[in-house]
């Protein structure tokens, strides 16, 4: 999807989108910087999202972290925190709420419209770091997928995930991120096969306020105070927020014909539905009404693994034909 002209920037908030496009052998699906009509957002929901018969991720599924650059501990601990937080061992009835695994469980709702009735189940995988920025600081599309085959290839989602001072082509110009697929490296009964993966940056010292609104002033549309991030660190908290949006489209149409609305060259996908939306009451410029932490002040929306607190987006609820938030 390609970026938005700046009079309709001008107008409304950053957001953030999905889109595809092709390149060599890969399907990349990115977060755009562009924006959306609130109308846009509310028209033809009926209509989404179509699911176009390809294969979804089933059966257990690990989350592979690749570290490229220079990640405090502390600053790892918030994302594996996350994903954890994505498969809590704790049921959501159990969990405090509202809770990640519970927002997670919408995209359930799609392996259960389909004819053969998969399942998914998540959890995190291996951890590889690379501090040494072996392809340099200035990184192509074709090097992040070759950062993300050196996870398993296998029943896994490979995600990369680039420290704020590596640029990537595209990104704090149109993407925060990408998710798509690449060809695996070995054959499965002869036949060639694709693993999905996914890349996220750090924003904070590029693009905070293009990647990781709301916790920092947005640079163009209405301007309101940032709000105070859940976990104290701007760039990784919007890391995160964008990491889910990816995860949701990934889980729901890792291979570019699964679920989404739209043309292919730049699908309406379950979180990209929602742009903007965190809470009730959202509007341009106001993610909506979120939980505030009464020692902190830092605003949030779902509860996760080791008294974390996190900020996901909304989700497109194919039962109601609806965006469903946490709060």
């Amino acid at each position: 999807m390609a970026s938005s002209s700046s009079c309709v920037i001008l107008q409304l908030f950053l957001v953030v989108s999905l889109f595809q496009f092709s390149l060599a052998s890969s399907r990349l699906f990115q977060v755009s910087l562009a924006t959306r009509k609130l109308s846009e957002l509310v028209q033809d929901q009926t209509q989404l999202l179509k699911y176009h018969n390809g294969p979804l991720l089933n059966g257990k599924i690990a989350i592979n972290l690749i570290w490229y650059g220079n990640f405090k501990p502390a600053q790892k601990a918030i994302v594996t925190d996350f994903i954890t937080s994505l498969s809590s061992s704790s049921s959501p009835a159990q969990a405090k709420q509202p809770s990640v695994s519970t927002w997670w469980k919408t995209t359930e709702k799609y392996y259960h419209l389909t004819s053969k009735k998969s399942s998914l189940s998540i959890a995190l995988g291996k951890q590889i770091s690379n501090e040494k920025y072996f392809l340099g600081k200035s990184l192509t599309n074709k090097q992040i997928i070759k950062l993300a085959s050196m996870g398993d290839q296998k029943n896994a989602i490979n995600v990369v995930l680039t420290s704020a001072d590596v640029a990537v082509d595209g990104f704090c110009m149109n993407r925060c991120g990408t998710h798509g697929s690449a060809a695996g490296s070995s054959h499965i009964r002869g036949k060639n096969y694709k693993f999905a993966y996914i890349w996220v940056g750090n924003s904070e010292t590029q693009c905070p306020g293009l990647c990781a609104w709301p916790f920092h002033q947005p640079i163009y549309g209405p301007q309101s105070p940032p709000l105070v991030a859940p976990n104290n660190d701007v760039g990784l908290d919007g890391m995160v927020i964008n990491l889910a949006s990816l995860l949701a489209g990934t889980a729901t149409n890792p291979f570019g014909n699964g679920y989404f609305q739209g043309p292919a060259e730049a699908p309406l996908e379950a979180a990209s539905a929602c742009p903007g939306v965190y809470a009730k009451g959202a509007y341009p410029g106001y993610a909506g009404d979120l939980l505030v932490d009464a020692t902190t002040g830092a605003s949030y929306n779902a509860n996760g693994a080791n008294g974390r607190k996190y900020l996901v987006p909304a989700l497109f609820d194919p039962s109601t034909s609806s965006c469903s938030t946490l709060v």
